[in-house]
């Protein structure tokens, strides 16, 4: 089955389907980020009748914009929470196994200063305690000297070494689009920039939502037997229909994308902020060299994309200029930024946002289930969490079996793909499974070729655009693909290119396309570039 299929590719067949009378479901799923498609993707494959549904584009939100790291969770072990780091890790090592090209492995370089806790000794037995958990052996101490060999430029004063390990990184919005096709070809269905606008209620439970397009303003009613509201920071707005209870507490992590040959490393490099004493991070993405992240209360309308502002721009210079001093980096050097809004559980026992729990919680209130905070590595296990309380709502629905895989097997190899480049092909079928064959088939060969130091190409732009439901430029450039992010002025010296790609594959004439290239560029240098105050 083909992604192009209603529900995934085909939104207007979808919302034709709907409005034509296809209202009866056994579950929807409002929120279209990875806990949304990761339940998406877990109720499908047990045979229930789902249908997601996603305000924005899908990833839009916190799902675009993390810190692109899958990781066991290091903190975990120091708050004594051995299950949830077990329990990450397990996750953290399935998807790589699962995944390849989608979710690698990267190592860490923790550095170490006198007198800063933890010293070597007892970071020593938290990362052996960690490979256990994970059940391998990566962990290592570095010496100041062979720090200073592997990381080109960087200064080693004050440092007594740094302890090595690994973790892993992903492109999160790749990640959400990928089990999104899973859940596609396994049944499910699908549509962004679809609000749910409203709760439908019978006797006091949750019976189903009216939806509104928000192309054409359209609404229509869809009836079923669970809701499931995956919003992350936005969850309190529609839990808030059946109790008026706050939990959620916005958190703003930002981050620069800098040039590899300017700011160039091969792994991450980790160091405790001399400010506050937070760990930040600059490590290789996507052939380019990203540093984050900050940790604030994000106090702005989360209805707007979120935005770096100056404090913490210098913020994050700050780290790069103490570990890179001869280098010289200034934000003229930066090509672009993004900021993500993390969906904190709050507590009252903490005013340090730093120093809130990051695991999710379920809440059930009058048959809709809401589900929020948690970490990316473990969407799985909080998308079962949240099938398990709509259960009883769910009633006598049959639920199939489902084996605990995360992902199709796909049926191809790398062997199988036309390109010499095993890496690239073993990307290719990590980010798109069995779509990747198909992928280079039907491109051009100019459009197989990579863009600047990207490992993207212009096979990817058109395949996103005939098969992924794009709706604007920028869920092309900020999304399907990261070249918006990557490359100099989001990306404009490709407009040309992907105006014939559009021409062709979404019917944009002339207008539409200046329309959409006027509202990108407003997008992109208001909240993925430098702080416009």
């Amino acid at each position: 089955m083909s992604t192009d299929q209603v529900g995934f590719g085909c939104r207007d067949a979808l919302w034709q389907s709907l409005a034509d009378g296809d209202q009866d479901w056994d579950l929807v799923v409002v929120g279209g980020g990875i806990i949304g498609a990761g339940v998406l993707r877990e109720a499908a494959r047990r045979g229930l009748k789902t249908l997601l549904v996603e305000q924005q584009d899908y990833a839009w939100g916190t799902s675009s914009r993390s810190s692109k790291m899958v990781h066991g969770g290091l903190r975990y072990i120091s708050h004594g929470d051995i299950k949830l780091t077990r329990d990450s890790l397990q996750e953290r090592e399935r998807l790589l196994r699962e995944a390849p090209g989608l979710i690698d492995r990267m190592g860490y370089h923790f550095t170490l200063r006198k007198g800063q806790f933890p010293g070597r000794i007892p970071f020593s037995l938290v990362l052996w305690l960690y490979d256990k958990l994970a059940g391998i052996k990566d962990h290592r101490y570095f010496s100041r000297e062979k720090l200073e060999q592997h990381y080109r430029g960087v200064s080693v004063e004050g440092l007594t070494g740094a302890m090595y390990y690994t973790d892993t990184v992903t492109d999160d919005a790749r990640l959400v689009l990928r089990v999104l096709q899973d859940a596609i070809v396994a049944g499910g269905a699908a549509i962004n920039y679809t609000r749910a606008q409203s709760l439908i209620k019978h006797q006091g439970q949750v019976a189903g939502v009216v939806l509104q397009s928000v192309d054409t303003g359209a609404q229509l009613e869809v009836r079923c037997k669970a809701v499931i509201n995956a919003t992350g920071a936005w969850a309190d707005r529609l839990r808030n229909e059946v109790n008026p209870e706050k939990r959620i507490r916005p958190l703003r992590g930002s981050h620069l994308v800098l040039p590899r040959h300017k700011l160039p490393v091969t792994d991450s490099l980790s160091l405790l902020h001399p400010v506050d004493k937070r760990p930040v991070f600059i490590f290789p993405w996507e052939g380019a060299t990203v540093v984050g992240t900050t940790d604030l209360d994000h106090r702005d309308d989360i209805d707007q994309e979120a935005s770096i502002n100056t404090q913490e721009l210098d913020y994050l210079l700050e780290i790069v200029r103490l570990m890179y001093p001869t280098l010289n980096i200034t934000a003229g050097d930066i090509i672009s930024t993004w900021s993500g809004v993390r969906p904190v559980i709050g507590s009252d026992k903490s005013t340090d946002p730093s120093k809130e729990r990051r695991d999710h919680a379920v809440w059930v209130d009058g048959g809709l289930v809401t589900v929020s905070g948690g970490k990316l590595t473990t969407f799985r296990l909080i998308a079962l969490d949240a099938l398990a309380a709509a259960g009883p709502a769910l009633g006598s629905v049959a639920v199939k079996e489902a084996s605990d895989a995360i992902f199709q097997t796909p049926s191809i190899s790398v062997d199988q793909l036309d390109t010499t480049d095993r890496h690239w092909a073993q990307r290719l079928i990590g980010r798109y499974g069995d779509c990747a064959r198909t992928l280079l088939e039907v491109a051009d060969a100019g459009e197989r070729q990579l863009i600047g130091d990207t490992q993207f190409c212009l096979a990817e732009c058109r395949w996103a655009a005939r098969h992924e439901a794009v709706v604007h430029l920028d869920d092309l450039l900020l999304r399907r693909t990261r070249l918006g992010s990557l490359l100099e002025n989001g990306g404009e010296a490709l407009f040309p290119a992907l105006q014939g790609i559009c021409a062709t594959e979404l019917n944009w004439d002339d207008d539409r396309w200046q329309a959409e290239a006027v509202r990108y560029r407003e997008i992109w240098r208001k909240h993925y570039y430098l702080p416009t105050t």
